[in-house]
């Protein structure tokens, strides 16, 4: 799988390429989901969004927010709905320190990728972000633009 010796296993379900391009990442963490039996089926089957989704702090718990899992294909009347909350599971500091982050910074969490973990489990990675002002977005282009053309050239060079 991994040409690397040492790197876990991944199977990747859903990535939110956007969210680095909109956020600042400030800091990357694993949480798990709290899933049904036909969510995991349809996410084994690679079908899942989390472009559009948020992590938000409600009752003591973080909750995935307008994450789209479609509904099982062989499910029966047991199939989930698919854009239900999920529950983040996070340990009890985590979950302090990013309520606190939150509340006094004015940051956000935004799920970065959702993916299986070398066990099999479903995990989201989920980042503490400040939102970018559009000068900040235009820099990330200006050297996304610069690293891309000056790889181009060293390429061309040999």
């Amino acid at each position: 799988m991994n040409t690397k010796k040492n790197a876990p296993a991944r199977k990747i379900i859903a990535e939110n390429r956007k969210a680095r391009y909109n956020f600042e990442i400030l800091e990357v963490i694993e949480a798990g989901l709290v899933l049904s039996g036909t969510e995991v089926k349809s996410l084994r089957s690679n079908q899942a969004n989390i472009a559009e989704s948020y992590a938000s702090f409600e009752n003591d718990a973080f909750w995935l927010i307008n994450s789209y899992v479609p509904e099982y294909t062989q499910g029966n009347r047991f199939n989930h709905e698919p854009r239900r909350l999920r529950k983040l599971l996070l340990s009890q500091r985590e979950i302090v320190r990013l309520a606190n982050s939150i509340a006094r910074e004015g940051m956000t969490v935004v799920p970065l990728k959702l993916y299986f973990n070398e066990r099999g489990r479903a995990k989201l990675e989920i980042a503490l972000a400040r939102g970018k002002k559009l000068h900040d977005k235009r820099e990330t282009e200006k050297n996304r633009d610069w690293n891309r053309e000056k790889s181009r050239l060293l390429r061309d060079r040999g």
